[in-house]
């Protein structure tokens, strides 16, 4: 099999993807553990419970929302329990399965935190874009996404967010 390699625009714009991945999360770390003692994780875990049901989802359920393993999940959701934001308890539904909801304090931590934080994503990437550069990443994410996902698994998590606000 022939390899095919990438042009000299293909590498050009593959290497500036992988700046991007590479130094975003540590612009979004950085922001958050001055501002609100959190990493991007730890928010990303507090905000996905802010968003669900009651504050409340099933381990298996938040890992899904966050594509974080069980193992690594447990590990942070341990460490936001021992700082009084989450709280675990045996599903109600299926003993098997445990919960994981956000305590009052932890929904005033997402509360505190989130302006901050939006703030930070505007100035490094939406501010950095015109509207027609944000409709092109918005199509350029969707097809790739739609390569790394290809059974659309995890579309629901991310397609919600098209849907008009409720009134």
């Amino acid at each position: 099999m022939d390899t095919r390699w990438l042009t000299r625009e293909q590498l050009s714009t593959w290497v500036r993807l992988l700046a991007v991945i590479e130094l975003l999360p540590g612009v979004l770390d950085s922001q958050l553990r001055r501002d609100a003692q959190l990493t991007h994780f730890d928010y990303y875990v507090l905000a996905m419970l802010s968003e669900a049901e009651n504050h409340t989802l099933r381990m298996t359920a938040l890992a899904e929302r966050t594509a974080a393993t069980l193992a690594r999940l447990s590990h942070v959701v341990q460490r936001l329990e021992s700082r009084g934001l989450v709280e675990r308890f045996p599903c109600p539904l299926d003993k098997r399965a445990t919960n994981a909801r956000l305590s009052d304090a932890g929904w005033a931590k997402v509360q505190e935190a989130a302006p901050g934080h939006v703030e930070t994503v505007r100035q490094h990437v939406i501010d950095a874009l015109t509207p027609e550069q944000m409709s092109q990443l918005h199509e350029i994410t969707e097809a790739i996404i739609g390569r790394l996902d290809p059974d659309g698994r995890r579309a629901v998590l991310h397609r919600h967010y098209d849907e008009p606000p409720l009134a």
